[in-house]
């Protein structure tokens, strides 16, 4: 896993982001504000690492196609913890944005303590598919800390020791070039 510092530049373009656009339009499972910010945070970061222009306002979300790099269409899912992750720790994808038309998933996750970015790994879809595992809407899932929580709508998870691993920037951007 990669930890990046997250450049405040890129978090006052999200702000501005958040502030005009709402990501969050499939009708179920939504995400709050403070969710669609940490998502488009992610989102933002990976493009910067991968020498792209940040996100840009469209009106609403992007059908699941977060950006297009290499030939590849590209899903960042990215989670606000106050931790560093750890291998057995899990992503979310909810079960509504499966079915979207993306080739790979980039899982990250924000440090809120420390505002640091850690690529987690990434994932074909056809992969993602055979390795996680589905919890319908409803079910009560805990965490490893202890708490619960109930998943808004059917939901996959997957383990960051599943996922496609790099411990370098350049030895990541290697492997989406592959």
């Amino acid at each position: 896993m990669i930890t990046v510092s997250i450049d405040k530049n890129i978090i006052e373009h999200c702000k501005t982001i958040i502030d005009k656009t709402n990501f969050g339009q499939r009708g179920k499972a939504d995400g709050s504000k403070v969710e669609q910010y940490i998502g488009i945070v992610g989102q933002s970061v990976i493009m910067d690492l991968l020498g792209m222009p940040l996100i840009e306002t469209t009106g609403g979300p992007d059908g699941g196609i977060d950006f297009k790099y290499n030939n590849k269409t590209y899903d960042v899912k990215t989670m606000g913890r106050e931790t560093y992750p750890q291998p057995h720790y899990v992503n979310n994808l909810i079960a509504l944005q499966a079915n979207y038309n993306v080739d790979r998933y980039i899982f990250c996750s924000i440090n809120k303590l420390t505002v640091e970015l850690t690529i987690c790994g990434w994932i074909n879809k056809k992969e993602f598919a055979n390795k996680a595992i589905f919890y319908p809407e409803g079910t009560v899932r805990t965490r490893t800390d202890g708490t619960t929580f109930n998943t808004k709508a059917g939901l996959y998870e997957i383990k960051n020791s599943d996922l496609n691993q790099s411990q370098t920037l350049e030895e990541f951007i290697n492997q989406l070039n592959d």
